[in-house]
């Protein structure tokens, strides 16, 4: 600790730290432009000065950069000196020399930096009367919008993109008062992390295009907190609607988990709860197949009950991108022997194996957090950026910190970027990744190896053999694989905080089994290390723990006709298990209730159709990948634009509808009862009550806004429908109102922020008002509650080694790989996530493509016994041999069985002039249907 002194005042600080990041975890307001609280100082921008004391007798004092001057003990300074307030008036007028002050079509508008540093400053005249320099934009692709002209040079942009997230396609160009932050060429930026910079940047240089389609500035938009949907990392968000629409997704401070980055899919795939084909009413469909009709709530609860108390079994297929509350409704509605999670087979054994890992290795989960500080990672069997892009950004910095330990050991502080930089130049901490192909991490791998699902588990049990004598032995251990894992282990085990990360994006057993021995090992030898396995779903970790049966066990109780009626909560099935497979099972049943907020290929076959809510629309619960209960709220009543919707909670219409079936009167029912109800009924989810406060809570006797308080607009949002204002929509299942009337300020403590405002900052450098100190932790706590944590003493070793891997003639083992964009069940709806997406191809080594001839592009056929796909191949010279790669979101009758065949397709060989082959594939063969990703 230290004592400083700022304008007469005493303050204990954090010696460590620089005097702005001092001074603004103290809540003083210092105005700066190139610092940010995660990539620390460059000293770019001059905008923090202030006067500097050599003690407390000195009276003329000197001007320094508050963000390259440490926070030493015994320093006096000031901010409120005349000569300081000044200076950064004149810093101000130079960097918006050539700025086009276009504030009133600026689409920062409201929550821009610069404006809330010029207003700190007091500087409101612009001298400047001659011509400024011009730019041209660029096109940087769906999500970010580029204005070049509004540049003050901060350089917050390139270090962001280039030193913190490993980009390379955007960078400065030009000298001096010149400088254009752009790519080489218009192009799409690559760096899945990109449309953070609508965020780094203070200005308007890149803002959000999916926002700029429908826009409307913050302050008009109702935020609610939320939990991000299109994975299991848990990152928190607030969505901003308008008129009902989903507008744009800010990043919500955590923390231990995202801080202030999302990954672009999290960012902009909200897109598909926005679609005009959403099922909006309650649909009816007859066995006569004579159409759908609309029915109103009533009717269609009645019907539904009616058909569900007549039939002799109802089967209940839940989700994992649905809420807890609404797969425990559905588990009431059908009984605990007749529900499934709507998962299949081999994801929930990987589930249930990583559950049961993460509480007998002996190892903690880390947070994301957490992962940052790890000085040697072991990934096995994961492309983090693909399947938990959030976590591939961790482990970069967790490389990355080995330059803050050569720092320190000279005594540079951590916050020194560029000098910290310089020193470290490329040495980095210790990563290892086992994977088939090449990874968006290999840039700062110590070592990786492209290898079979079997070769990585094998590396993997090698390795823990190495730390641990007693772990197995692997037999015939080829030279170079065992000398890889002497080396992997040796470096884990010198290592401080050792990091063992894997998970079931290859839907490997084997590979799971081998990270946990590895992290076994580690235990055993007492070291401070963590294990973090990786799902795919927002849910996948909440719902293994409520359990079920897999999704075949549920459409083969259907297909047998041991149940007649089935009930499927916002789950797509046919991108689970082949088509053909689904339709049977759903075409054999007397009665198919689907619930869900897309009209799905699932939903095509209910005969009741219910609309259910949005994450947007909603509220529940959640449980991330590292075990942390998180609660989502509500941003907004469908309803209130839209009063003929009859969209409601999936929780909400599953209560309704057991009512009816048993003749109770429906009665109302709240979150907190269902969530209570969630909470007893399953003891490992009994934590999931303290995930949030409850619908009780209120702050100085008010509930909590949604909206700014410069909100406008309520009486005209509904004049099309209604010129009379109804009452704003009324909330029971939560502390937040639907409107600006309630609390919104800093100064009291809270964990559910829905956006970040205060006095004077208006940008998302508002969260430095709710923390802590500045980057640390919410002041009343981050969000959540972890509810899972390894049990002492069973660190038996798992023994079931696989034998190596070995190409089989004329067949190739399938292997699915995620991909960031277009291979999840719902942002792959978003219209910029589809742009964004890379075309469809299976990857195939050089090796084997020279065998087949073909080219890299070329067009190849896949069968199996389930059908055919003829899909583009894309060469990758690490890829082992034998192996095909499918990504996913692709027909699943591809990865029935886990083998497949391949040929040139037809038509690649008829452009050759060559004779086509006989086609391969079974009865129910999907030949030439690429477009299903």
């Amino acid at each position: 600790m230290a004592t400083i002194h700022v304008d007469g005042q005493r303050y204990d600080v954090d010696g460590a730290d620089n005097l702005l990041d001092a001074c603004l975890s103290l809540g003083l307001d210092v105005p700066y432009f190139c610092w940010h609280p995660a990539m620390g100082s460059v000293g770019a921008c001059r905008q923090c000065a202030v006067k500097q004391y050599k003690d407390a007798d000195d009276t003329q004092g000197k001007l320094v950069m508050s963000c390259m001057t440490p926070a030493s003990d015994g320093t006096w300074i000031s901010i409120d000196d005349d000569e300081a307030r000044e200076f950064r008036a004149s810093v101000i007028e130079w960097l918006m020399t050539n700025h086009p002050h276009d504030c009133p079509v600026c689409e920062e508008g409201g929550h821009c930096h610069l404006q809330d540093m010029t207003v700190m400053t007091g500087h409101d005249r612009r001298r400047y009367r001659f011509r400024k320099r011009t730019h041209r934009n660029q096109y940087l692709g769906p999500f970010i919008a580029h204005e070049m002209n509004r540049c003050i040079t901060c350089y917050r942009c390139v270090r962001f993109y280039r030193d913190y997230a490993g980009g390379t396609d955007l960078g400065a160009f030009g000298a001096n008062s010149n400088v254009y932050f752009g790519r080489h060429q218009d192009g799409v930026l690559e760096s899945p992390f990109s449309g953070n910079l609508t965020e780094v940047c203070p200005t308007g240089v890149f803002t959000d295009q999916t926002h700029s389609e429908r826009y409307t500035r913050k302050w008009d938009l109702q935020f609610s907190p939320s939990v991000c949907h299109q994975c299991a990392v848990g990152c928190n968000i607030s969505p901003g609607e308008r008129y009902g629409d989903i507008r744009r997704i800010e990043n919500r401070y955590h923390g231990e988990v995202n801080r202030y980055f999302l990954c672009d899919r999290g960012r902009f795939g909200y897109g598909y709860v926005n679609r005009d084909d959403r099922p909006r009413l309650p649909e009816w469909r007859s066995e006569r197949d004579e159409g759908r009709v609309t029915l109103e709530v009533d009717a269609a609860l009645d019907r539904g009950a009616d058909r569900l108390r007549s039939a002799r079994r109802v089967i209940g297929i839940g989700s994992p991108r649905a809420s807890l509350e609404s797969n425990h409704q559905l588990r009431e509605l059908v009984g605990e022997g007749n529900f499934s999670t709507g998962i299949v087979a081999a994801e929930q054994r990987c589930l249930s194996l990583m559950h049961e890992l993460g509480r007998s290795c002996g190892l903690p989960t880390p947070t994301i957090r957490d992962v940052e500080d790890h000085d040697a990672v072991l990934v096995l069997g994961e492309d983090l950026i693909q399947s938990a892009a959030r976590i591939g950004l961790a482990v970069r910095q967790a490389a990355y910190a080995r330059r803050e330990s050569l720092a320190a050991e000279r005594s540079i502080p951590a916050w020194n970027d560029a000098a910290v930089r310089t020193l470290g130049q490329d040495d980095y901490h210790p990563v290892f990744i086992a994977y088939p192909t090449t990874t968006e991490l290999d840039d700062v791998c110590a070592a990786n190896w492209a290898l079979a699902p079997d070769d990585i588990a094998r590396l993997g049990f090698a390795v823990a053999h190495e730390i641990d004598a007693d772990a197995p032995a692997v037999a015939d251990l080829d030279e170079a694989t065992r000398a890889a894992a002497r080396d992997i282990a040796a470096r884990l085990t010198a290592a401080k905080r050792p990091l063992v990360i894997s998970g079931g994006s290859l839907g490997s057993e084997a590979i799971l089994q081998a990270a946990g021995n590895v992290a076994r090992a580690l235990a055993r030898r007492a070291c401070h290390g963590s294990l973090l396995l990786v799902r795919r779903e927002a849910n996948s970790t909440g719902l293994a723990m409520m359990g079920g049966e897999p999704l075949e066990w549920a459409l083969d109780e259907l297909d047998s006709e041991r149940a007649d009626a089935v009930v499927i909560l916002e789950n797509d099935l046919h991108r689970r298990l082949p088509g053909p497979r689904v339709d049977r099972a759903l075409d054999a049943a007397a009665t198919v209730v689907v619930l869900d907020h897309q009209r799905t290929a699932t939903w095509e076959h209910a005969h009741l159709g219910l609309p259910a809510a949005a994450f947007t629309e909603a509220d529940g619960t959640l449980v991330s990948l590292e075990g942390r209960a998180q609660r989502f709220f509500q941003v907004f009543d469908p309803a209130y634009i839209r009063p003929e919707t009859r969209i409601r909670e999936s929780w909400r219409w599953l209560h309704a509808l057991r009512a009816d079936v048993l003749r109770h009167d429906v009665g109302d029912i709240a979150l907190d009862a269902v969530t209570h109800d969630c909470a007893r009924r399953y003891p490992e989810l009994a934590g999931i009550i303290g995930a949030a406060p409850g619908a009780d809570y209120r702050v100085r006797g008010l509930k909590l806004a949604r909206e700014p308080h410069r909100y406008s607009g309520r009486t005209a949002m509904r004049a099309h429908i209604d010129v009379s204002e109804p009452r704003a929509p009324q909330d029971p299942d939560s502390p937040f109102t639907f409107s600006m009337e309630g609390y919104n300020g800093y100064d009291r403590p809270r964990e559910e922020v829905a956006f970040a405002w205060a006095p004077g900052w208006n940008s998302p450098q508002a969260w430095n008002k709710f923390t802590d100190e500045v980057g640390g932790h919410l002041r009343a706590g981050d969000p959540g509650v972890r509810l899972l944590a390894p049990r002492p003493g069973d660190y038996r070793y798992a023994t079931a080694i696989p034998e190596g891997f070995r190409p089989r003639d004329g067949e190739w083992q399938v292997v699915v790989l995620p991909r960031l964009f277009g291979g999840d069940e719902t942002s792959s709806r978003a219209a910029p996530i589809i742009e964004r997406a890379a075309p469809t191809a299976l990857t195939l080594s050089a090796d084997d493509a020279g065998r087949l001839g073909c080219a890299d592009g070329a067009l190849v056929e896949m069968s199996s016994d389930a059908g055919s796909l003829t899909v583009p191949v894309r060469l990758d010279p690490a890829f082992p041999a034998g192996m095909i790669g499918v990504p996913a979101g692709l027909d699943p009758s591809l990865v029935a069985g886990g083998r497949a065949r391949l040929a040139v397709a037809a038509a690649a060989r008829s452009a050759a002039g060559e004779a086509p082959p006989p086609r391969a594939g079974g009865a129910d063969s999907h030949a030439d249907r690429g477009d299903r990703s």
